[in-house]
């Protein structure tokens, strides 16, 4: 084995740890006899939490693969959260899972797989490193969308994802394509060089296909129509996947095409995100508040945080890349924690998602009544909460940079999405009880309640957060 490709495995090892688990797990899987599915997603989330320890302990700065592969401390941070959000939902999906009858050992493996994706997307150092990885979680994502057979509403959710999904790979295929043939590289340093020497128009419309295929990820207007019928009618924990992990793996690869490969076009990709930010918001306020759905409600919910996060990185500035990687840490353990409590909406006769079942929680179960509380007002970004510093961060970075007309639509956006919110909290405490839910399942008790907590606390614990955030941003300056 040559110096080289030893390095490069050393630095690539969290990700050998999650793909050589999962082809283990497939083979137990297989050849177990009986449902294995509990055993699979035990053994799982323990792969996850070693390939997290991994980069925690372990993982240091450099190049892998022929510079294909970069490993630095705003890649581990993104990778820890992608862990934390995969794993946390596939804990979420035991007992939904036994209960709903798809207890399949497949679901915990594709997961893997997708976040194996997620791990690579975030260490993207070449536009074909980019698309291989992307397409690797994408492929997992049309088929656990629809991993439900027995549900008309799960296959129709999986087909309208893969259909759109493919429209969008096929606009950032094409975005590749013109950003190569351009400036004849594929290699992210080089394209710099290229695209610092020369203006050229065709870098530029390869830019914006290329922004197009991973904004319809995040789920960011214009390209969010698939994301309230995904979210509707996927598995719940299926939805709670895709509302926290692909979001945080995708914001990381944006973050990394426009502050390394186009940086020196930054004046030309603001005016992109900057859109792509107000749409994003204004779709997310408006379009809540007529849903009656609780998933759906958070599909739009999601749609606006996205915008809410691309305002820092509009700002172009160290100050907003740490503000998008906090707001992507607060926004993935307020949705966990929303997640939780809709999987746990149960009552003896089935599942229940209507946001009116909730009516009188507060005199039925005050605990998931209170819990759903601070989460709601964490959404909406009522201070002192975690979600307001989110908010906080990202605004300011956008008004130091001079960006006044978008952090005020922003605030303004915010007002908006927080009657949705309130509404729900309205409904919980003061109208009469629909009846109660079932008792909670443990691990949605411990998810429920640590997302909480982290929320509530957050004023306490986020100066170690912003530290590490900060050492992530200098990693592009």
């Amino acid at each position: 084995m040559t110096p080289e490709l030893y390095s490069s495995l050393s630095l690539a090892t969290p990700e050998l740890i999650v793909a050589i688990g999962a082809m283990a797990l497939l083979m137990i899987g297989v050849y177990s006899r009986g449902s294995s599915s509990t055993l699979v997603t035990t053994l799982a989330v323990l792969v996850m939490l070693a390939a997290g320890a991994w980069i925690v302990l372990f993982t240091g700065d450099g190049y892998a693969f022929n510079h294909a592969f970069v490993s630095d401390p705003f890649a581990r941070f993104m990778q820890v959260v992608t862990l934390v959000g995969s794993g946390v939902t596939l804990i979420m999906s035991v007992g939904f899972a036994r209960s709903e009858k798809f207890d399949t050992f497949e679901y915990p493996v594709l997961v893997m797989l997708s976040t194996l994706g997620m791990m690579l997307m975030a260490t993207a150092n070449n536009l074909i490193a980019l698309y291989i990885c992307f397409e690797l979680q994408s492929l997992a994502l049309y088929i656990v969308a629809a991993v439900n057979r027995e549900s008309l509403r799960s296959s129709e959710a999986g087909l309208k994802y893969f259909v759109l999904g493919a429209l969008a790979t096929g606009m950032m295929l094409y975005g590749i394509s013109l950003v190569y043939g351009y400036t004849g590289s594929i290699d992210f340093a080089t394209i710099r060089d290229a695209v610092g020497a020369e203006r050229q128009v065709g870098v530029l419309f390869g830019l914006v296909f290329i922004l197009a295929g991973l904004v319809f990820k995040i789920s960011a207007a214009p390209f969010h129509m698939w994301t309230p019928d995904v979210y509707e009618g996927a598995p719940t924990p299926v939805t709670a996947f895709f509302a926290v992990a692909p979001k945080v793996a995708t914001m990381a690869l944006i973050l990394r095409l426009v502050m390394t490969p186009f940086e020196p076009v930054a004046a030309d990709w603001q005016q992109i995100i900057v859109f792509v930010s107000i749409a994003s918001m204004a779709v997310g306020s408006f379009a809540a508040i007529g849903q009656r759905n609780f998933k759906r409600l958070m599909a739009y919910s999601s749609i606006g945080h996205m915008g809410f996060a691309l305002v820092g990185l509009s700002a172009n500035s160290q100050e907003g890349v740490r503000g998008v990687v906090i707001y992507m840490l607060i926004y993935v353990a307020m949705t966990l924690g929303t997640f939780a409590f809709i999987i746990a909406m149960r009552r003896k006769e089935g599942l229940v998602e209507k946001i009116d079942d909730l009516a009188g929680l507060s005199n039925t179960n005050p605990v998931m009544a209170t819990m759903l509380t601070i989460l709601l007002f964490s959404l909406a970004g009522i201070p002192p909460l975690a979600g307001f510093w989110a908010k906080w961060y990202v605004f300011l970075a956008a008004i130091n940079a001079g960006l006044y007309a978008l952090a005020i639509i922003g605030v303004l956006t915010s007002v908006v999405a927080a009657f949705y919110y309130l509404r729900i909290i309205k409904i919980m405490w003061f109208d009469e009880p629909a009846g109660g839910f079932v008792p909670m399942a443990g691990e949605l008790r411990v998810v429920l309640g640590l997302s909480g907590a982290f929320v509530l606390f957050y004023v306490l614990i986020g100066g170690p957060i912003g530290t590490l955030a900060q050492a992530a941003a200098k990693s592009f300056f």
